[in-house]
């Protein structure tokens, strides 16, 4: 995802990203940003602008009503500034572990597993978990004791372009 370093981008690309490839959300989110350049100005939007925009990711009005609620709570409870801790990320409507992940190892360099399809398949296929294993908070939990801390986001970025890019066939036994 392209997000420019933004926390707040990174939680609305994540939300997007749901169904929906990533370079499908980069472009969607050129005109959203355009339009709602901060969670206030997303806060204050209009849902049904917001809805359009994002159509094309899919899902677009559990999405759009989810970032909208995301950006009133931000801006209500949080001053703006997305939470450091994983307990407070997953009250974000529209926000679970991966994308809580996502912000606590990219944003805030915390040690966090992102336990995506990708990550999920491929941890199966090395014999970390069980094949076919597809619990994502076991796959998280499997991971945190074999990777260590600093290097568990970086390592989860670069399970999922292999498992994009090399690993995309599905074994069947």
């Amino acid at each position: 995802l392209e997000y420019n370093g933004d926390p707040w981008r990174l939680l609305v690309m994540g939300r997007l990203s749901a169904q929906c490839t990533d370079a499908r959300v980069n472009i969607v989110s050129e005109e959203l940003f355009e339009k709602f350049p901060t969670a206030k100005d997303m806060a204050d939007g209009d849902l049904s602008e917001i809805e359009r925009i994002v159509k094309p990711c899919g899902l677009y009005m559990m999405k759009a009503k989810n970032l909208k609620d995301a950006s009133i709570m931000l801006v209500n409870e949080f001053s703006g500034e997305l939470p450091q801790e994983m307990d407070e990320l997953l009250r974000l409507p529209g926000v679970g572990r991966k994308i809580a992940n996502l912000i606590l190892g990219d944003i805030y360099k915390k040690p966090a597993i992102v336990a995506d399809t990708h990550c999920i398949r491929i941890s199966g296929r090395l014999g970390f978990t069980e094949e076919g294993e597809k619990n994502p908070v076991k796959v998280e939990r499997v991971l945190k004791e074999y990777v260590p801390e600093e290097e568990q986001s970086d390592f989860c970025h670069r399970i999922v372009l292999f498992g994009r890019e090399y690993c995309t066939v599905l074994l069947q036994f």
